[in-house]
Order: structure tokens, then sequence, then C-alpha cells
């Protein structure tokens, strides 16, 4: 839909706006944990170690840091990280948004409170285990960034298992979504980065089978604050939504 914003391309924006938080590398480190953790501590033999190692390097975190993050999470030291459990909660935002949380938390006691009290707070309510599960499904994703010619991008994608690709709209920081299922994600990955693609991002994400159209400015705004305030939470890894917006009112409830 021209000229309007899904929250994974808003969520692009407002990193633009916000400053970097310390706990975005607290948030990371913690992927880093976990992943080594769930496979051998190699970034060579593991893909989702790799992939947060990359994303932390591009966050800025130091080498140390990712060093020490996988030390916790392969078990070289005691740091309670065989503590952390990754959990799915679910519930509804102002206007009927359905939203999908996933957390790595220690204390799920914590988490479940810190979230509700953020939903109360923001016009939502957190919802029971499936909730609104049903309207998603996961898959992989990589971004590809730049200007990208769609002729190679075709010829790349279906090389790599692809099942669709969307252009990201946005004037800086142009490129495009390639969606796989989740067990192909590392074949497109590598595929794209073969084929002399810049590869951005890969990971897997929950995406909306439809989505709401918030035009009201009131909820656009609870709903962003909302939003904002799920994202964070120190145990919140990701949150996602199933609105759009338009370009417009998005920029007034920044402001």
């Amino acid at each position: 839909m021209a000229g309007h914003s899904k929250w994974a391309n808003i969520k692009r924006q407002k990193a633009r706006v916000d400053a970097v938080k310390g706990k975005t590398f607290a948030k990371l480190s913690r992927e880093i944990i976990v992943a080594a953790r769930s496979g051998v501590p190699d970034p060579n033999g593991n893909f989702r170690l790799r992939t947060a190692i990359e994303k932390a390097k591009a966050a800025g975190i130091p080498n140390d840091n990712i060093d020490r993050a996988i030390a916790k999470g392969s078990g070289q030291f005691d740091s309670g990280s065989d503590n952390l459990e990754e959990i799915r909660y679910e519930g509804y935002g102002p206007g009927g948004v359905a939203i999908l949380i996933e957390a790595l938390t220690d204390n799920r006691n914590r988490t479940a409170a810190d979230l509700r009290s953020a939903f109360t707070k923001n016009g939502g309510n957190l919802g029971e285990t499936g909730c609104v599960s049903w309207m998603f499904e996961q898959k992989g994703v990589v971004t590809v960034a730049g200007e990208v010619s769609e002729d190679q991008l075709l010829e790349a994608s279906l090389t790599g298992g692809a099942q669709t690709y969307e252009w990201i709209e946005d004037d800086e920081e142009p490129g495009v979504e390639v969606v796989t299922e989740v067990t192909n994600l590392e074949h497109l990955n590598q595929t794209l980065q073969d084929q002399g693609f810049s590869v951005r991002d890969a990971e897997l994400r929950w995406i909306p089978g439809n989505s709401i159209e918030i035009t009201d400015p009131d909820v656009a705004r609870s709903l962003l604050k909302l939003m904002d305030a799920l994202d964070e939470l120190d145990d919140v890894q990701n949150v996602t939504a199933n609105f759009e917006m338009a370009d417009d009112l998005v920029s007034l409830t920044m402001a």
C-alpha cells in the first residue's frame, strides 16, 4: 500500500531517531549467549550464533564482549545463562492490533508482570497463549541493502529457494526483504551473499497473515507508545504486530 508502513518499517525509522541505549547491547549479548548454548560455540558451524554476532558487530559491540557472551553460553564459566529460557507472549494493543513478543528471561514471573504493566498502561491487554499467534507465520527473512537489480534478485531468489520478496520503501536505507521458509534461511542467506548482494541481516520473523490499518492519530500514538514500552523491557528480544499506518501519521506520532 503506497505511503504506508508496516511495523517492521516503522521500527527501522525509529531506530534512526532513538539514541542507541546500553540495553541494545544487553539484548544482543543475550541472544549470543542463547545461540551459543543451543548449538556449537563456533559461528562457522552455528548459523544462529553467526547472525547474532554479525548483528552485535553492526551495533558496535566490542569483540571482547562478544567473546565473553559466547563463553557464557558455552558454559566455560558459570554465568547463570542456563536459567535463560525463550518464551513467547501474546496480546492485543489499541485498535485491536495483534502483538507477539519474544522474550529471553531468567524469571518468567517478572517478565509477565512487566509485560502486563506495559500493556495496561498503554491501552492494551496481555492475552493467553494462542490468542493471536494463529494470525502469524514464522518465516526466514534476508534483508539486502542498497539499490538492487530486480532481474538479478529474481534469479538469485529462485536459486536460493525464496518464496517472495518485498522492496523497502525508504529513501535513506533502500533495499529489499527476501522471504523463505524457516529451514531454508541459511541457504538463502549464503546464496545471496555468494551472488554479490550486500546482506544486512538474516533473521526469523513472525509475519502477519493480514494487517489492520490504523488511521486515528490518538490510537496511533497509543499504539506506538505501547510498542516502545514493550521493546524497551530488558527481557524482550523482539516485538511484532499486525498493523500498518500512513507514513505521515507515523511522522506525526513520532514528532
